[in-house]
């Protein structure tokens, strides 16, 4: 048994170490995290912050944060949108 475990340990990569190489050379994860840090993005994502805060601090409220997170979604992936496809080759 643990000549199989060495097998299974020495063998071939496991799926999550192909799967980080993969994430890392992923230029969209660049791209929006530069996009997140422009004024807009900064904005909105203070906005939702604040509402997270708000919804947070409230033990019975129906108010949720949706509206606030689309916002902030749609402000960063239309500065992706127009960034991403130079960097893509």
């Amino acid at each position: 048994m643990v000549f199989e475990e060495k097998t299974i340990m020495h063998g071939e990569p496991d799926d999550e170490e192909e799967e980080e190489e993969e994430q890392e050379m992923d230029p969209i994860e660049t791209v929006r995290q530069t996009c997140a840090e422009t004024e807009h993005c900064v904005q909105t994502r203070e906005h939702l912050e604040q509402c997270e805060t708000r919804v947070g601090s409230r033990s019975s409220t129906q108010e949720n944060c949706t509206e606030e997170l689309f916002d902030f979604l749609h402000a960063r992936d239309h500065c992706v949108a127009h960034k991403l496809f130079h960097s893509v080759k």
